[in-house]
Protein backbone atom coordinates (compact mmCIF):
# COMPACT_ATOMS: atom_id res chain seq x y z
CA UNK A 1 0.00 0.00 0.00
CA UNK A 2 2.86 2.59 0.69
CA UNK A 3 4.11 1.43 -2.55
CA UNK A 4 1.41 2.34 -4.24
CA UNK A 5 0.80 5.77 -2.43
CA UNK A 6 4.53 6.10 -3.24
CA UNK A 7 4.04 6.29 -7.00
CA UNK A 8 1.08 8.37 -6.82
CA UNK A 9 3.04 10.94 -5.28
CA UNK A 10 5.51 10.58 -8.14
CA UNK A 11 2.95 10.61 -10.63
CA UNK A 12 1.96 13.72 -9.32
CA UNK A 13 5.13 15.21 -8.97
CA UNK A 14 5.27 13.98 -12.39
CA UNK A 15 2.25 16.07 -13.61
CA UNK A 16 3.19 18.94 -11.76
CA UNK A 17 6.19 19.17 -13.64
CA UNK A 18 4.81 18.49 -17.08
CA UNK A 19 1.73 21.34 -16.65
CA UNK A 20 3.85 24.40 -14.88
CA UNK A 21 5.73 26.69 -17.27
CA UNK A 22 9.38 27.22 -16.97
CA UNK A 23 8.60 30.78 -16.63
CA UNK A 24 6.12 33.93 -16.86
CA UNK A 25 6.75 36.78 -19.36
CA UNK A 26 6.96 40.17 -17.57
CA UNK A 27 4.27 41.42 -18.67
CA UNK A 28 2.12 38.82 -18.58
CA UNK A 29 3.71 37.86 -14.91
CA UNK A 30 2.30 41.67 -14.00
CA UNK A 31 -1.25 40.87 -14.86
CA UNK A 32 -1.37 37.83 -13.36
CA UNK A 33 -0.48 39.82 -10.06
CA UNK A 34 -2.98 41.71 -8.49
CA UNK A 35 -1.96 44.52 -5.84
CA UNK A 36 -3.54 45.57 -2.67
CA UNK A 37 -3.13 47.39 0.40
CA UNK A 38 -1.20 45.00 2.19
CA UNK A 39 0.81 42.90 -0.26
CA UNK A 40 0.67 41.43 -4.02
CA UNK A 41 -1.06 38.30 -4.32
CA UNK A 42 -1.49 35.45 -7.34
CA UNK A 43 -4.89 35.59 -9.53
CA UNK A 44 -5.12 31.96 -9.66
CA UNK A 45 -8.33 32.13 -12.10
CA UNK A 46 -5.67 34.06 -14.21
CA UNK A 47 -2.54 31.57 -13.94
CA UNK A 48 -5.45 28.67 -14.62
CA UNK A 49 -6.17 30.50 -17.73
CA UNK A 50 -2.87 31.24 -18.91
CA UNK A 51 -1.75 27.57 -18.17
CA UNK A 52 -5.13 26.19 -20.28
CA UNK A 53 -3.58 28.21 -23.20
CA UNK A 54 -0.27 26.88 -23.34
CA UNK A 55 -1.42 23.43 -22.96
CA UNK A 56 -3.57 23.98 -25.86
CA UNK A 57 -0.85 25.37 -27.79
CA UNK A 58 1.18 22.43 -26.99
CA UNK A 59 -0.37 19.01 -28.14
CA UNK A 60 2.80 16.94 -27.20
CA UNK A 61 2.92 18.18 -23.79
CA UNK A 62 -0.81 18.09 -22.86
CA UNK A 63 -1.09 14.64 -23.91
CA UNK A 64 1.35 13.71 -21.54
CA UNK A 65 0.02 15.67 -18.31
CA UNK A 66 -3.30 14.09 -19.71
CA UNK A 67 -1.18 10.68 -19.27
CA UNK A 68 -0.09 11.37 -16.26
CA UNK A 69 -3.46 12.56 -14.19
CA UNK A 70 -4.79 9.28 -15.41
CA UNK A 71 -2.31 6.86 -14.11
CA UNK A 72 -2.50 8.47 -11.37
CA UNK A 73 -6.62 7.93 -10.91
CA UNK A 74 -6.13 4.52 -12.30
CA UNK A 75 -3.51 3.79 -9.80
CA UNK A 76 -5.04 5.30 -6.42
CA UNK A 77 -8.15 3.11 -7.52
CA UNK A 78 -7.13 0.23 -9.49
CA UNK A 79 -3.44 -0.56 -9.29
CA UNK A 80 -0.71 -0.48 -11.52
CA UNK A 81 -2.42 -2.22 -14.38
CA UNK A 82 -5.08 0.54 -14.46
CA UNK A 83 -2.75 3.29 -13.87
CA UNK A 84 -0.82 1.81 -18.22
CA UNK A 85 -4.30 1.84 -19.34
CA UNK A 86 -5.29 4.84 -18.18
CA UNK A 87 -2.27 6.87 -18.92
CA UNK A 88 -2.79 5.19 -22.96
CA UNK A 89 -5.85 6.12 -23.16
CA UNK A 90 -5.69 9.31 -21.47
CA UNK A 91 -2.97 10.85 -23.65
CA UNK A 92 -4.49 9.17 -27.28
CA UNK A 93 -7.95 10.86 -26.30
CA UNK A 94 -5.96 14.33 -25.13
CA UNK A 95 -4.13 14.52 -28.38
CA UNK A 96 -6.61 13.29 -30.40
CA UNK A 97 -9.20 16.09 -29.38
CA UNK A 98 -6.54 18.54 -29.59
CA UNK A 99 -5.43 17.50 -32.92
CA UNK A 100 -8.79 17.93 -34.02
CA UNK A 101 -9.36 21.20 -32.49
CA UNK A 102 -6.16 22.55 -34.40
CA UNK A 103 -7.63 21.17 -37.81
CA UNK A 104 -10.52 23.14 -36.86
CA UNK A 105 -9.04 26.15 -36.04
CA UNK A 106 -6.63 25.78 -39.08
CA UNK A 107 -9.64 25.54 -41.89
CA UNK A 108 -11.00 28.50 -40.70
CA UNK A 109 -8.16 30.09 -40.77
CA UNK A 110 -7.32 28.86 -44.20
CA UNK A 111 -11.18 30.56 -45.15
CA UNK A 112 -10.21 33.55 -43.92
CA UNK A 113 -6.83 33.98 -45.91
CA UNK A 114 -8.77 33.13 -48.91
CA UNK A 115 -11.64 35.56 -47.97
CA UNK A 116 -8.54 38.06 -48.22
CA UNK A 117 -6.80 37.21 -51.27
CA UNK A 118 -10.49 37.78 -53.12
CA UNK A 119 -11.28 41.08 -51.45
CA UNK A 120 -7.98 41.73 -52.12
CA UNK A 121 -8.37 40.85 -56.13
CA UNK A 122 -11.31 42.48 -56.31
CA UNK A 123 -10.27 46.00 -54.64
CA UNK A 124 -7.23 45.39 -57.22
CA UNK A 125 -9.55 45.42 -59.81
CA UNK A 126 -11.99 48.17 -58.85
CA UNK A 127 -8.18 50.32 -58.76
CA UNK A 128 -8.29 50.34 -54.47
CA UNK A 129 -5.05 50.69 -53.33
CA UNK A 130 -4.16 47.55 -52.25
CA UNK A 131 -0.42 46.57 -52.40
CA UNK A 132 1.06 46.47 -48.90
CA UNK A 133 -2.09 46.27 -47.06
CA UNK A 134 -4.44 43.71 -45.26
CA UNK A 135 -2.94 40.66 -43.59
CA UNK A 136 -0.61 39.92 -46.09
CA UNK A 137 1.67 43.49 -45.46
CA UNK A 138 4.87 42.76 -45.22
CA UNK A 139 6.74 42.70 -41.61
CA UNK A 140 9.75 41.86 -39.52
CA UNK A 141 8.98 38.39 -39.88
CA UNK A 142 8.49 35.40 -41.98
CA UNK A 143 5.63 34.51 -43.33
CA UNK A 144 3.51 32.39 -41.51
CA UNK A 145 3.00 29.96 -44.01
CA UNK A 146 3.06 29.25 -47.89
CA UNK A 147 0.46 31.45 -49.01
CA UNK A 148 1.15 34.56 -47.09
CA UNK A 149 4.39 34.02 -48.49
CA UNK A 150 3.36 33.46 -52.27
CA UNK A 151 0.80 36.52 -51.70
CA UNK A 152 3.98 38.72 -50.10
CA UNK A 153 6.39 37.64 -53.09
CA UNK A 154 3.78 38.72 -55.18
CA UNK A 155 3.08 41.95 -53.86
CA UNK A 156 7.38 42.78 -54.05
CA UNK A 157 7.21 41.81 -57.70
CA UNK A 158 4.61 44.05 -58.34
CA UNK A 159 6.14 46.77 -56.80
CA UNK A 160 9.52 46.26 -58.09
CA UNK A 161 8.08 45.09 -62.07
CA UNK A 162 4.83 46.81 -62.51
CA UNK A 163 3.39 42.94 -63.04
CA UNK A 164 -0.34 42.85 -62.60
CA UNK A 165 -0.91 42.50 -59.04
CA UNK A 166 -4.61 41.57 -59.14
CA UNK A 167 -3.86 38.74 -61.70
CA UNK A 168 -0.91 37.58 -59.49
CA UNK A 169 -3.43 37.49 -56.23
CA UNK A 170 -6.27 35.70 -58.33
CA UNK A 171 -3.66 32.87 -59.59
CA UNK A 172 -2.59 32.10 -56.03
CA UNK A 173 -6.18 31.99 -55.12
CA UNK A 174 -6.97 29.47 -57.45
CA UNK A 175 -4.27 27.89 -56.97
CA UNK A 176 -5.17 27.30 -53.69
CA UNK A 177 -8.74 26.40 -53.98
CA UNK A 178 -7.19 23.45 -56.32
CA UNK A 179 -5.11 22.17 -53.64
CA UNK A 180 -8.07 22.51 -50.69
CA UNK A 181 -9.96 20.13 -53.50
CA UNK A 182 -7.21 18.02 -53.94
CA UNK A 183 -6.63 17.86 -49.73
CA UNK A 184 -10.55 17.20 -49.40
CA UNK A 185 -10.96 14.09 -51.97
CA UNK A 186 -7.50 12.54 -50.04
CA UNK A 187 -8.99 13.41 -47.19
CA UNK A 188 -12.46 11.29 -48.03
CA UNK A 189 -9.98 8.30 -49.65
CA UNK A 190 -8.77 8.03 -45.85
CA UNK A 191 -11.81 7.87 -44.26
CA UNK A 192 -11.78 4.02 -44.29
CA UNK A 193 -8.22 3.85 -42.35
CA UNK A 194 -10.02 6.27 -40.12
CA UNK A 195 -13.19 4.79 -39.62
CA UNK A 196 -10.57 1.39 -38.58
CA UNK A 197 -9.22 3.64 -35.87
CA UNK A 198 -12.24 4.96 -34.17
CA UNK A 199 -13.22 1.11 -34.10
CA UNK A 200 -9.83 0.38 -32.44
CA UNK A 201 -10.20 3.07 -30.10
CA UNK A 202 -13.52 2.05 -28.87
CA UNK A 203 -12.93 -2.23 -28.77
CA UNK A 204 -11.81 -2.45 -25.77
CA UNK A 205 -15.27 -0.65 -24.17
CA UNK A 206 -17.51 -3.15 -26.53
CA UNK A 207 -15.14 -6.24 -24.92
CA UNK A 208 -15.56 -5.41 -21.43
CA UNK A 209 -19.46 -4.67 -21.91
CA UNK A 210 -20.22 -7.89 -23.34
CA UNK A 211 -18.41 -9.59 -20.47
CA UNK A 212 -20.75 -8.01 -18.34
CA UNK A 213 -23.75 -8.92 -20.02
CA UNK A 214 -22.74 -12.34 -19.96
CA UNK A 215 -22.42 -12.54 -16.12
CA UNK A 216 -18.45 -12.12 -16.00
CA UNK A 217 -16.36 -9.44 -13.98
CA UNK A 218 -13.42 -8.44 -16.98
CA UNK A 219 -12.11 -5.77 -14.86
CA UNK A 220 -11.57 -7.69 -11.73
CA UNK A 221 -9.78 -10.45 -14.08
CA UNK A 222 -7.82 -7.84 -16.05
CA UNK A 223 -6.81 -5.48 -12.76
CA UNK A 224 -5.82 -7.94 -10.66
CA UNK A 225 -5.11 -10.96 -12.24
CA UNK A 226 -1.82 -12.21 -13.23
CA UNK A 227 -2.92 -13.52 -16.57
CA UNK A 228 -5.77 -10.80 -16.74
CA UNK A 229 -2.89 -8.58 -16.32
CA UNK A 230 -0.59 -9.61 -18.98
CA UNK A 231 -3.57 -9.83 -21.15
CA UNK A 232 -4.86 -6.11 -20.38
CA UNK A 233 -1.20 -5.11 -21.34
CA UNK A 234 -0.91 -6.43 -24.37
CA UNK A 235 -4.04 -5.06 -25.45
CA UNK A 236 -2.61 -1.91 -25.08
CA UNK A 237 0.25 -2.21 -26.59
CA UNK A 238 -1.35 -4.08 -29.50
CA UNK A 239 -4.11 -1.04 -29.54
CA UNK A 240 -1.49 1.39 -29.77
CA UNK A 241 0.30 -0.54 -33.07
CA UNK A 242 -2.75 -0.82 -34.33
CA UNK A 243 -3.70 2.77 -34.23
CA UNK A 244 -0.44 4.08 -35.03
CA UNK A 245 -0.31 2.04 -38.22
CA UNK A 246 -3.87 3.26 -39.11
CA UNK A 247 -2.36 7.02 -38.44
CA UNK A 248 0.40 6.24 -41.13
CA UNK A 249 -2.25 4.67 -43.71
CA UNK A 250 -4.16 7.81 -43.54
CA UNK A 251 -1.10 9.89 -43.64
CA UNK A 252 0.15 7.88 -46.51
CA UNK A 253 -2.82 8.00 -48.56
CA UNK A 254 -3.82 11.55 -48.22
CA UNK A 255 -0.10 11.94 -49.48
CA UNK A 256 -0.88 10.13 -52.35
CA UNK A 257 -3.74 11.89 -53.27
Amino acid sequence: MTGGWSAAACLALAALAVGWPRRLPGTRRRLLMRTGRTAPTIDLRAVAAHLRERLLRQPRRSAALAGLVAALVGLLLSGLVAAVAAAAYGALATRALLSRRAAGEERERRRRQLDDLCALAADLRAGLPGTGTGPFAESGSPPADRLAGLTRSAVRLAERTGAPLAELVERIEADARAADRGAAAAAAQAAGARATAGLLAVLPVGGIALGYTIGADPLHVLLHTPLGAACALGAVLLQLAGLAWTARLSSARAWAG
